[in-house]
């Protein structure tokens, strides 16, 4: 999960939210964030605001702007994602919950423009991660227990495990025709979750664009994307450690570009010394194992999406083919934390990072 290593001025938190943040969030997150937010600096001109959708902390800071502009573009940008977190959820009545009812009954359904252009920009993702990066799978998750604000551990029967697999819903049997979306397998569900953080993200800089900012930093649960600068230096991200409290690595990130991680560490349960966490393969219908965290960072049209996104098929690849996955989608600067901590990277993302371990020796693939 990266996080931000400059240091803002806090804007406001919510009561209510911050207690979900609580409840929500492991320790040593809460405890970045309080770092975060007690080493502020009021000597520069900096404006953030935080707050919980997309079931996670959400926080945009905007450096050099007067706080009523800064203020009313932040705003905007917080309640966008509010609209976009009401339209995408994936257990609660919204309108991607109304098109996976569609779906479950063999039905058509009219759908927005902008859902219809998201499940086409999923699909394609998909196709080229070759079904990695599955979100058709909503069914699955669900039988995992994580369609649920407050997941529990499970078990579920293996054999529906297996008759999920064997259904083998995809994104490419979804067909959109004159606004309506139909689905020829009716196993599929969708589920957005591993793209709607990296969405907003896009949203979010066209919005602050439009509105004359250009030096801000948007972070939806550890999926971040930096506009121009903090002052006369790039900002400073972190990536958490998937193990242990604070930074395993930090670099500047640019104008533009976009850091996402996917870990086994936030959305989790333990059976016993086995740990299930959310992020599951489509082919065995288990949860990924063997790895703790994949990191990558993205710039150029659609950075966020991609950030958000792309990371997943690595994820799901594992250990020994993370890296042939990182070439199939294009992403040149990547790393991989296996399930014993030894780190994988890419040698173009290794002259980005400065690891906080000096004694750290990560494998150049």
């Amino acid at each position: 999960m990266p996080f931000a290593l400059s240091s803002p001025r806090s804007g406001r938190i919510e009561g209510s939210d911050f207690d979900t943040v609580l409840r929500t969030y492991s320790v040593r997150t809460v405890i970045l964030l309080f770092v975060f937010l007690l080493t502020a600096c009021g000597k520069e001109k900096l404006y953030q605001e935080q707050g919980f959708v997309f079931g996670t902390l959400v926080d945009v800071t905007v450096y050099g702007e007067a706080e009523p502009n800064a203020k009313q573009a932040v705003a905007e940008v917080m309640q966008e994602f509010q609209r976009l977190h009401t339209m995408l959820h994936a257990w609660q009545p919204s309108e991607l919950s109304e098109v996976n009812a569609a779906f479950a009954q063999g039905d058509s359904v009219a759908v927005s423009a902008e859902l219809a252009t998201l499940l086409q920009g999923a699909t394609k993702i998909s196709k080229q991660s070759q079904s990695l990066f599955n979100p058709a799978i909503g069914g699955l998750i669900a039988l995992w227990g994580f369609h649920a604000d407050e997941f529990k551990a499970v078990q579920p029967d293996e054999t529906k495990i297996t008759e999920w697999v064997q259904a083998n819903p995809q994104m490419s049997d979804i067909s959109i025709v004159r606004g309506r979306v139909q689905s020829k397998n009716k196993s599929v569900q969708v589920d957005l979750g591993g793209y709607a953080k990296g969405y907003a993200l896009d949203r979010a800089v066209a919005i602050l664009h439009k509105r004359g900012i250009h030096n801000a930093l948007i972070n939806i649960g550890g999926n971040v994307i930096a506009l121009g600068q903090h002052g006369k230096r790039p900002w400073r991200v972190g990536i958490q450690h998937p193990r242990k409290s604070g930074a395993l690595a930090s670099l500047d990130l640019h104008d533009g570009e976009a850091i996402g991680t996917s870990g086994d560490y936030q959305r989790y349960f333990m059976i016993g010394d086995v740990r299930y966490c959310h992020l599951i393969n489509p082919h065995s219908g288990y949860p990924m194992q063997g790895v703790q965290a994949v990191t990558i960072l993205t710039h150029g049209a659609h950075a966020g999406v991609l950030s958000d996104a792309a990371s997943k098929p690595l994820f799901i690849s594992g250990a020994h083919g993370w890296r042939v996955a990182a070439t199939q989608m294009n992403l040149p600067e990547a790393m991989l934390v296996d399930a014993q901590g030894v780190i994988h990277l890419t040698g173009a993302l290794q002259k980005r990072l400065e690891f906080t371990d000096k004694n750290v020796h990560p494998l150049v693939e």
